[in-house]
């Protein structure tokens, strides 16, 4: 009996968000808010099911499209930045970093469980968001789950998940 392996990989140009952002780096620095036309690409691993199949393509994109949709035309703040403060305040969200302070409508924040809003951090998000969605609906668990999530053309960064 072979040893077979079996992907399947969805990218689509609806599993697109446009969102605002800025990052720390270099444990002090801040750059400025700026936005990225982000594309996710999801890659799952595994077993053929018994419809000859690793999963549902149109269930991975359903599922993937919820998660950007969330974060499509949303200012995304890292909740658990080491020097970036996100405060939630009634209607708004207040960002703080050293002497700079950002006030946006929370209706148009999405505050994330990261530690920063890197492709790298926004590609584990949907990572293991997409994963938790698949078993909760779908009773699924992948072998291993790769979310790439590209900023800008040819720039872009991979996580990998092992179920």
């Amino acid at each position: 009996m072979a040893n077979e392996k079996y992907k399947i990989t969805v990218t689509k140009d609806h599993l697109v968000f446009c969102s605002g952002h800025f990052i720390s780096y270099e444990n002090s620095k801040c750059e400025r808010i700026h936005g990225h036309n982000y594309r996710a690409k999801i890659e799952i691993e595994g077993k053929l099911d018994e419809n000859h199949y690793v999963f549902d393509f149109i269930a991975l994109k359903h599922r993937t499209k919820e998660i950007t949709d969330l974060l499509d035309h949303r200012m995304m703040l890292a909740k658990n930045n080491k020097v970036i403060e996100v405060r939630e305040e009634g209607t708004r969200v207040c960002v703080k970093y050293k002497e700079k302070e950002w006030v946006f409508p929370a209706e148009d924040c999405v505050i994330l469980p990261i530690s920063n809003t890197t492709a790298e951090q926004l590609a584990l998000y949907i990572g293991k968001t997409l994963l938790e969605s698949l078993k909760k609906q779908h009773n699924y668990t992948p072998d291993i789950l790769r979310v790439e999530v590209e900023e800008s053309f040819g720039q872009s960064a991979t996580c990998e998940l092992q179920g």
